[in-house]
């Protein structure tokens, strides 16, 4: 029989992750479901704990009782982007992602083809070039007041979650949403942070895993009412490219 943390500590995981026995047996591929398991009738087999840590990188030895670390490598966890876009001469150009076109975001972020329905455009700006960015729609109130529905982010792609900072913004993509926040790393925790700046919205917790890419916001733009179709918004986009560029022209010669 297995020892009474480890019985413990899987069925807290189960419950964390938010899942019935029947469910989590399917995911790890247990017959019918993981109650034999949680009440010790049965063994916890080396595939269980195999797929614990590929599906959800849970350390083996802290399921055992033997670390403090539930997770193996939460702080390296990769959140660069599935898809780079580019355009006819191979260089990266910045894909808009509006409201509508985010809620299938998450569904079809390694998809190639998806992006080529959204518009995009080519950065002119050298202080654009040595990274991928990414444009997004905010959508919601949650940044109030510094982004308002409606509004653009423009923003640079990050690497690891370890890269984020608590003084900056982010377009989070989990597995089902598109969200823009404040990222937090608390030490000693496992979990990440989402803040939002409109207080009537708590922060929550998720698990590194639950994130697929982040994005930092570099820059924010508010269109007019004629930006509703792809050439107007482009045309808009164009300007206040012209018109960043002249700031930081003036901003160099200050």
């Amino acid at each position: 029989m297995e020892n009474e943390i480890t019985l413990k500590r899987f069925t807290d995981i189960r419950r964390e992750l938010g899942y019935t026995q029947a469910e989590f047996a399917k995911l790890l591929g247990v017959s019918s479901t993981t109650a034999d398991i949680e009440r010790g009738r049965t063994k916890l087999s080396g595939k269980v704990v195999m797929e614990l840590l590929k599906q959800f990188k849970i350390n083996p030895l802290w399921l055992f009782g033997d670390s403090d670390n539930q997770y193996l490598e939460t702080s390296k966890v990769s959140v660069i982007p599935k898809v780079v876009t580019v355009d006819n001469a191979g260089n990266d150009n910045m894909v808009l992602v509006n409201a509508k076109a985010a809620a299938g975001y998450p569904q079809n972020i390694a998809d190639t083809s998806w992006y080529e329905q959204l518009p995009a455009f080519d950065l002119p700006i050298p202080e654009f070039r040595n990274a991928t960015y990414r444009g997004f729609q905010v959508d919601g109130d949650s940044m109030l007041p510094n982004l308002r529905s409606g509004e653009w982010v423009l923003a640079k792609a990050v690497e690891h979650i370890d890269d984020v900072s608590q003084n900056k913004m982010y377009v989070v993509v989990l597995e089902d949403a598109v969200l823009v926040k404040k990222v937090e790393k608390r030490p000693n925790s496992n979990n990440v942070t989402l803040v939002s700046l409109n207080e009537t919205y708590p922060p929550y917790d998720i698990k590194p895993y639950q994130i697929q890419e982040i994005w930092e916001v570099s820059s924010r733009i508010t269109f007019g009412e004629d930006a509703t179709t792809e050439k107007g918004l482009l045309r808009q986009l164009q300007e206040s490219m012209e018109e960043l560029k002249s700031q930081l022209r003036h901003v160099k010669k200050v």
